[in-house]
């Protein structure tokens, strides 16, 4: 019997039905499949937490996420920068001042983000300083952000070679949820920290009152997510493997106002469309909007010191 990526816990129960089927395309990225994932949800009755069952193979994960490929976010470059501002803002307030080198030279942080997609947050943090490094199982989206001149490793986000106690942050932005087993993504990241080290990771949060309120029709039921933690949830996996969370916040997403009114054809097309034209018509389509739906949100969270 399945247990819970969460709590550890058996006898999940049904939760959603959803169309237990990725699509003729397989299993990709998509920002408007509203209400398809690979098999039904199942809800943990201990800690809350949901999760697809049966798992997808972790074969057909890696296969479909080498060969994923996407222009969504590379025509929103505004605001994804923008929303990594944010976000390193909120990393950078919670980490403490760096020690003065032996040397007396300076020593500058060390990033992390592990799923860097095309990235952008990985070029706004060598902006502020920090000596970053990117992992990305994407071909497409690795090779776009090594044209940009970062430090961006094709491979495996739980097995490519990376310097140990090496990282003052590591960066997760919506990969958990796509992980079958969540604990060894926190096992990985407390090798790779530093002590005083923390990691930050976004996600979408199924126990929202948008999310239940719209169960299975929720934008984030979506093809390649797995894992659907709660608030509690995440803080119980956490908590679990003796880490200790520090924050737990919202985390909106910056994107063009047209952006956000495209992703209404997951419900209706003709709708989409319509909206997309008033706001043209209004000389706002491309204005930069964060509305913030509280149904995504933000941990900052250190591991067990070593021994």
């Amino acid at each position: 019997m399945t247990s819970c990526s969460a709590c550890g816990a058996s006898g999940l129960v049904p939760h959603l039905k959803v169309a237990g089927d990725a699509g003729s395309d397989g299993l990709i990225p998509t920002t408007n499949r509203f209400g398809t994932a690979l098999a039904d949800l199942v809800r943990c009755r201990h800690c809350g937490h949901r999760q697809t069952e049966p798992m997808p193979a972790d074969a057909v994960l890696e296969s479909a996420y080498a060969d994923a490929a996407s222009e969504d976010y590379i025509d929103e470059e505004a605001g994804q920068r923008e929303t990594a501002r944010q976000a390193l803002a909120r990393i950078e307030a919670r980490l403490t001042p760096l020690p003065i080198p032996d040397n007396g030279g300076p020593r500058h942080r060390t990033l992390l983000d592990l799923g860097c997609w095309v990235g952008f947050l990985l070029s706004e943090a060598a902006e502020r300083g920090w000596d970053a490094i990117g992992v990305e199982p994407s071909a497409f989206a690795s090779a776009y952000a090594r044209d940009l001149g970062l430090d961006v490793r094709t491979g495996e986000l739980l097995t490519t070679p990376l310097p140990l106690a090496h990282f003052d942050a590591i960066v997760m932005g919506d990969v958990i949820e796509h992980l079958p087993r969540p604990a060894e993504a926190l096992e990985r990241m407390a090798k790779l920290l530093r002590p005083g080290g923390i990691a930050w990771m976004a996600l979408p949060d199924a126990g929202s009152l948008v999310a239940r309120g719209m169960r299975a029709r929720w934008w984030s039921v979506i093809p390649t997510h797995v894992q659907f933690f709660t608030r509690r949830s995440m803080r119980t996996l956490l908590e679990r493997h003796d880490w200790t969370v520090l924050e737990i916040g919202t985390a909106p997403k910056a994107f063009s106002v047209r952006y956000y009114l495209q992703r209404v054809g997951g419900y209706s097309p003709p709708v989409a469309r319509a909206l997309v034209r008033a706001a043209r018509a209004a000389g706002v389509a491309e204005r930069m909007w964060a509305p913030d739906f509280h149904d995504r949100m933000a941990v900052i969270a250190q591991p067990p010191k070593p021994g």
